[in-house]
């Protein structure tokens, strides 16, 4: 999933512009909409605010809001340091204890993704996409596993090995 962000508003700056555009210069709406590269009913919208009187601002985004407060996210960043082999589930159940917050699991893997926390897969896993500093080339034997740190996720940070890896 790519998160593309989310649209900005038109500042207030060119919705005046817009409406002095209209109603002083006397200017089509449709060849203002054409001049300022907006929408005709962005320009009908900003005209329809100026006659009432009321302001340009744009209004306040709308949507759910976040089921994952400030106090989880600094949990959840503290509990990834001191238990980074714990699973998505574990976390999860981690979250309802000490913060009450009951996330679901496609919830919690992606805000760890938003956090900037890449998705582990289980141990054991051929799927493991971590590779020994130290061996970048071989002879395509298994590295063993090893609780010395000395892999490298795509972060750049150093991780410990969960499973195998193979180099090839």
């Amino acid at each position: 999933m790519v998160d593309h962000g989310a649209m900005k508003p038109y500042s207030e700056d060119l919705r005046q512009k817009v409406v002095q555009a209209v109603e002083q210069r006397g200017t089509s709406k449709s060849e203002a909409a054409r001049l300022f590269s907006i929408s005709l009913s962005s320009v009908k919208r900003y005209t329809r605010l100026a006659s009432r009187g009321e302001p340009l601002t744009p209004r306040k985004g709308g949507g759910r809001p976040p089921k994952a407060d400030e106090l989880t996210r600094k949990l959840l960043e503290d509990d990834i340091r001191t238990r980074p082999a714990a699973t998505v589930e574990e976390r999860c159940r981690f979250l309802m204890r000490f913060a009450g917050k009951n996330l679901s699991e496609p919830t919690l893997r992606r805000l760890l993704k938003r956090m900037g926390f890449s998705r582990k897969k289980d141990c054991g896993g051929a799927g493991t996409r971590r590779v020994a500093k130290s061996r970048l080339e071989g002879e395509g034997s298994p590295i063993a596993r090893c609780p010395l740190s000395g892999f490298c996720g795509r972060d750049g940070n150093e991780h410990l090995a969960f499973s195998s890896v193979w180099v090839v």
